[in-house]
């Protein structure tokens, strides 16, 4: 029981809110009755492939886990179904919220390299008194 607390602990800390004061839920977990935790899914709200398929691929890195795949619902909708299947004792949370923040930090050293190589285009332009974009 006060595991379960604790994930939802954890889920609730993954929900965000939407502008003009709705709250919305972005993610959902869903687990089938007579299920573990080791074996969830996830729904994403306001994701497609792009998201889909890079978390999936960093959450797969992850030696515990045994499966990790996910769906679009329908072309229409925005929202993306993640699961997750563990091996021993880890509960499916742990890969999904470590698949986040690699994730995260893979994309900042992406964005930090581009933004350095803009830097660096605009100053030999400058050097050699070239106008810029």
């Amino acid at each position: 029981m006060e595991e379960d607390q604790e994930l939802e602990r954890k889920i609730h800390g993954l929900k965000t809110s939407m502008a003009e004061g709705e709250r919305k839920t972005a993610l959902e977990m869903v687990q089938a009755a007579g299920t573990d935790r080791h074996c969830v899914t996830f729904v994403l709200h306001e994701e497609d492939h792009t998201l889909g398929n890079s978390l999936r691929y960093m959450i797969m890195k992850n030696p515990e886990v045994e499966f990790c795949g996910y769906t679009t619902t329908h072309p229409s909708e925005s929202k993306i179904n993640l699961r997750i299947q563990t091996r021993g004792g880890l509960p499916a949370i742990e890969p999904f919220q470590r698949g986040l923040n690699e994730l995260m930090t893979v994309c900042q050293h992406v964005l930090n390299k581009f933004e350095a190589s803009v830097k660096d285009y605009k100053d030999q332009k400058a050097s050699r008194n070239e106008p810029t974009f």
